[in-house]
């Protein structure tokens, strides 16, 4: 299933996620620094939602209180609450 969600406090402005059964199959993120977005990207798919989340929530960029990572943890732990 294919989900979008808006960012709030960083460069991207949007995260695209494709996922199954609680996997990722693939993270696209709109604006925001390339090479990292791709990075978080790339190191999400196959995982777990819940992993993932566990790793990178929180992350903090330039002192804004979250960050693209961060945004990441957001956006699936929206997801899996829809589950619930």
């Amino acid at each position: 299933m294919k989900y979008s969600f808006r960012t709030k406090g960083v460069c991207s402005r949007e995260i695209e996620i494709e996922m199954e059964n609680g996997v990722i199959n693939e993270v696209r993120f709109i604006g925001g620094c390339s090479g990292n977005t791709q990075g978080v990207a790339s190191l999400a798919k196959g995982r777990r939602a819940k992993e993932v989340i566990a790793l990178i929530k929180g992350i903090n960029c330039n002192g804004r209180g979250t960050s693209c990572p961060d945004q990441l943890a957001k956006a699936l732990e929206e997801i899996e609450e829809d589950f619930i």
